[in-house]
């Protein structure tokens, strides 16, 4: 049995997949079960996986027809043997001893999660005259461990970061739960990790490490529709209903509300509407027409939050 079952899910990432598959091979950990499910990738994805397949052993290499990112994962859940199992998205990559650090810490303090911090770093392939600058959305400073939900949603960093790429879980009780990611909808990392660091025994938080989230600028948090929004509201509308159903203690209740909505009127007629939506504040004129767009602070330090 592998210590870690990493689930890479691909889909048209010819451009950043060697490096998310070199930061995987090349880990501290070395003993690791890698399963890359192509999910129907119309570009080279699947060639350079069946490349590295032949180079690494523990590398499974599976193809299916198109389904979506949840429905990937959730296959990938299923079919995992390690002990613990990770997701890591074939668009960013991992410190080299990311999964040696997670391991050890949840071994150490007999942990069902283990997380660690989250980069948010430019794309520069797609963008290389980015001025960004690299972000911490998750930080930990301090190894914090506990079986109180409170606290595990603290050390989780809920509701306000939902990342599921960052942690390790526990293989055999994340089977035996059946809690898997919502087909078919965006934000689907909302619902699940609410739901599974509540059902896991106890949560450990790790320093030291990094998960290096590439801001693409293609991706569902960078190209909202009108689904995507209604996907967002609706995926914290679930949590804060599994909350209140829990009888769970969190900071930040307001995290939970998907949008902030502020209109300016002239006459009884919306002029000027103000909208927050996570780490967006956008300025529409009228309801609809969108005319500006700031960002605003995603980070905030749960371990000195009360």
């Amino acid at each position: 049995m592998a210590k870690i079952s990493v689930i890479v899910p691909v889909y048209n990432v010819e451009e950043y997949l060697r490096e998310c598959l070199d930061s995987v091979v090349n880990q501290t950990l070395s003993d690791l079960e890698i399963i890359c499910i192509n999910d129907g990738s119309t570009d080279n994805s699947l060639k350079i996986l069946k490349e590295y397949a032949k180079k690494d052993s523990r590398i499974k290499v599976i193809d299916k027809k198109n389904e979506g990112l949840s429905a990937t994962r959730n296959l990938g859940i299923d079919i995992a043997t390690g002990e613990y199992i990770g997701f890591l998205d074939s668009d960013d990559w991992i410190d080299l001893d990311f999964y040696e650090k997670l391991y050890d810490a949840a071994k150490k303090y007999k942990a069902d999660i283990a997380c660690t911090n989250l980069l948010r770093v430019p794309d520069l392939i797609f963008n290389p005259n980015s001025d960004e600058k690299p972000e911490y959305f998750v930080k930990h400073r301090w190894s914090s461990c506990s079986d109180k939900p409170k606290l595990k949603f603290r050390y989780a960093q809920l509701p306000r970061n939902n990342y599921v790429m960052n942690r390790i879980y526990e293989r055999k009780k994340l089977q035996k739960s059946k809690i898997r990611f919502r087909v078919g909808v965006t934000f689907e990392d909302i619902e699940f990790s609410h739901k599974v660091v509540f059902y896991m025994k106890k949560v450990v938080s790790v320093p030291g490490t990094k998960y290096n989230y590439r801001n693409n600028p293609y991706s569902i948090v960078n190209v909202w529709s009108e689904a995507s929004y209604n996907d967002y509201k609706m995926a914290f509308q679930n949590a804060l209903k599994f909350v209140q159903e829990n009888n769970i203690l969190v900071s930040h209740l307001s995290r939970y509300h998907y949008t902030k909505k502020t209109s300016y009127k002239l006459f009884g007629v919306p002029l000027i509407t103000i909208k927050e939506f996570g780490t967006y504040k956008r300025f529409y004129l009228h309801r609809n027409i969108l005319i500006f767009e700031k960002k605003v602070n995603n980070y905030y330090d749960p371990e000195k939050s009360q």
